[in-house]
C-alpha cells in the first residue's frame, strides 16, 4: 500500500549519512510524505554526492525545502557545522521535528578483540558513531525545544549487532549497542520526544560489502557471503519504507529497538 502523499505532516528534518545507501534512499522516500513547505537537510562527508541528491530531490519535489551541509561527523567541527546549518533554518509552521541518526561505520572489521591496542583508534571510531549521534542529537533538541505545537522525533539507526555479538565486529557492536542505549536514557528522559531504534536489516550497501569481504572471522565471513549470493539480502527500498511506516503510525513505545523482521 502506498504512503499517502504529505502523511508526515509538515516537518523539519536532519538526515545524516545522507549521500548514499540507506541515507539516500530514505530521502528519495521521505519527501513525497512531507507537506509542501517542509524542509530536509542532507547531512554527509561528500559534497559532490550531497549536491547531486539535493537537486534530484528539489527537481522531483518542488514543494519540500532541500538544504544540504557537507561535514565529517567524526570531529567537533562537523558536529557544530551540522547544527549551525540547521539552526539557521525556520521551523516556521512545521508540526514535527525528525532527526534521523543515519550516520555510521563498521571499523576495522579484519581485526579481532585482541587486536585493538591503539586506544586513539578505538576512540575516533567511538567519535563518529557514538559521540556524534548523541550530541547532534542533543544540540538540535536544544536547538529546537519543546512547543505545544511541535512533536520532536529521534531516529537511530541501528542493527542487529546492538543485541548480538559477532566476531571480529568488536568495534561495530559496541558501538551499535551504545547507541541503542543513548537513545533509550533520551527516552526515559525526555517524555514528549518520541524516540525509535530501527534496525533495517541486511541491505546490499557499501558496508555489507566490507563486512563480507574483510571480516576476520572465516565463519562469519561465509555466512555474509552465502546470504548475499543466495539473495537473502534485505531489499533496501522496502525496509526504508518499513521505517517510515513505522514513524507514520506513530505506534511503537518510544525507546524500543524494531527490527525489519519484527
Amino acid at each position: 500500500m502506498m504512503a499517502a502523499t504529505g502523511a508526515l505532516g509538515s516537518v523539519l528534518c536532519v538526515l545524516t549519512g545522507a549521500s548514499r545507501g540507506f541515507g539516500r534512499t530514505l530521502a528519495h522516500l521521505l519527501c513525497p510524505r512531507l507537506l509542501p513547505g517542509s524542509t530536509l537537510l542532507l547531512v554527509s562527508r561528500t559534497e559532490e554526492a550531497l549536491k547531486g541528491l539535493a537537486g534530484e530531490l528539489a527537481h522531483k519535489y518542488p514543494g519540500v525545502r532541500v538544504r544540504w551541509e557537507a561535514a565529517d561527523l567524526g570531529t567537533s567541527e562537523g558536529v557544530s557545522a551540522a547544527v549551525r546549518a540547521a539552526g539557521e533554518l525556520q521551523v516556521g509552521a512545521a508540526q514535527k521535528l525528525l532527526i534521523i541518526n543515519n550516520a555510521g561505520s563498521i571499523g576495522d572489521v579484519s581485526k579481532m578483540f585482541v587486536d585493538f591496542s591503539d586506544p586513539k583508534e578505538v576512540t575516533d571510531y567511538m567519535m563518529f558513531n557514538v559521540s556524534s549521534p548523541l550530541c547532534l542529537t542533543a544540540s538540535l533538541l536544544k536547538t529546537f525545544p519543546r512547543r505545544p505545537d511541535l512533536q520532536r522525533v529521534v531516529v537511530n539507526v541501528s542493527s542487529l549487532a546492538a543485541l548480538q555479538p559477532f566476531k571480529s565486529w568488536a568495534l561495530y557492536c559496541s558501538g551499535k549497542a551504545a547507541r541503542d542505549m543513548i537513545f533509550r536514557v533520551l527516552a526515559e528522559e525526555e517524555k514528549d520526544v518520541r524516540v525509535l531504534n530501527y534496525a533495517p536489516g541486511p541491505l546490499d550497501t557499501d558496508m555489507h560489502v566490507v563486512a563480507r569481504t574483510q571480516t576476520a572471522d572465516q565463519e562469519l565471513r561465509r555466512f555474509l557471503m552465502d546470504r548475499k549470493e543466495k539473495g537473502k539480502m534485505v531489499d533496501i527500498q522496502v525496509s526504508a519504507k518499513k521505517m517510515l511506516d513505522l514513524l507514520e503510525a506513530d505506534a511503537y513505545k518510544s525507546g524500543d529497538h524494531i527490527d525489519f523482521f519484527d
